[in-house]
């Protein structure tokens, strides 16, 4: 075996860059200066006799074999804080750091609720949160970069271990006195396509919504899209169309101060399932059921 062995920092410094694709960016991240990181890598490529990364003024390109050094360092790190959960575990559950991916459609309306007694009640957990789209958020849990990820399903999680939290129903909003509104439940046949409104892509509910509709078509005329849910319901509110809300949204008051009205959707399976996901075999396994205990008392 080798003499010298890469440090788990210079290890660090080489992923961040992989994921920044620029020295500034990647020094920023891990806290440090250019200079440093710099330094910490090229120390790297001298202990192993190798090029992982070329340089010039204006790129960042990583050698085939940095590449997958860089898939190596991902797992030696991912292990490396597996290793101090495990300690960290077996002391007081659901105490220090915990980084918590968590996707925009839940974030506003869930978290500011949580949070107050969690400070209260679980006051040496340290629950760090990363706001992230729902495919952005799986690849940080398998990169290490957080430990567990609040999100809705149906959505292609890979290997996971998972903790339901809640249903979360769907309602479609209408403008003030819009003569398509019901009294009461909306069936989903009788909606006007082409004047719905939805999130951009990557968002998981726009996806939700589709299939709450059961329209395939849906795809091609739903044109007019926004990049929250607060810019739908102003979209909403001064008549260009329809949307979909999810029921946290409206318990939350996404709809105060408009005039737009909400409605249910008929259909029994218009509908998100709020969950907690966490990687496979994690030694903090107890802790994220704590977590998800906590979250289901809101």
């Amino acid at each position: 075996m080798s003499t010298y062995l890469p440090t788990l920092k210079q290890l660090q410094y080489l992923v961040a860059l992989h994921e920044a694709g620029h020295f500034g960016r990647a020094a920023d991240a891990s806290f440090v200066s250019q200079s440093t990181l710099s330094a910490g890598i090229r120390e790297l490529e001298s202990l192993l006799g190798v090029t992982l990364v070329e340089r010039s003024r204006r790129v960042v390109r990583f050698t085939r074999l940095g590449d997958q050094v860089v898939e190596k360092a991902n797992k030696i790190l991912r292990e490396a804080e597996e290793l101090a959960e495990l300690v960290q575990a077996a002391g007081k559950p659901l105490t220090g750091e915990l980084r918590m991916g968590v996707i925009p459609t839940i974030a506003p309306f869930m978290i500011p609720r949580i949070l107050p007694r969690l400070r209260r009640e679980r006051p040496d957990l340290q629950l760090m949160l990363r706001e992230e789209t729902s495919q952005d958020a799986i690849e940080s849990l398998q990169h290490g970069r957080v430990d567990c990820v609040l999100l809705a399903l149906p959505f292609d999680t890979g290997e996971v271990e998972k903790a339901k939290i809640s249903d979360d129903r769907l309602f479609v909003a209408f403008p003030k006195d819009d003569p398509r509104m019901p009294p009461a439940t909306v069936d989903p046949d009788l909606l006007d396509y082409g004047s719905l409104l939805l999130l951009e892509d990557g968002h998981c509910l726009r996806n939700h919504a589709l299939t709450a509709c059961n329209r395939s078509e849906l795809r091609a005329s739903a044109g007019m899209i926004g990049t929250s849910l607060h810019t739908l319901v102003q979209m909403v509110d001064n008549d260009l169309g329809l949307t979909i809300l999810p029921e946290m949204a409206l318990d939350a008051g996404i709809l105060s101060g408009t005039e737009v009205v909400a409605r249910p959707m008929e259909n029994g399976t218009a509908k998100r399932e709020i969950t907690l996901v966490w990687r496979k075999n994690s030694p903090r396994e107890a802790d994220f059921k704590l977590l998800a205990d906590e979250l289901r008392a809101g």
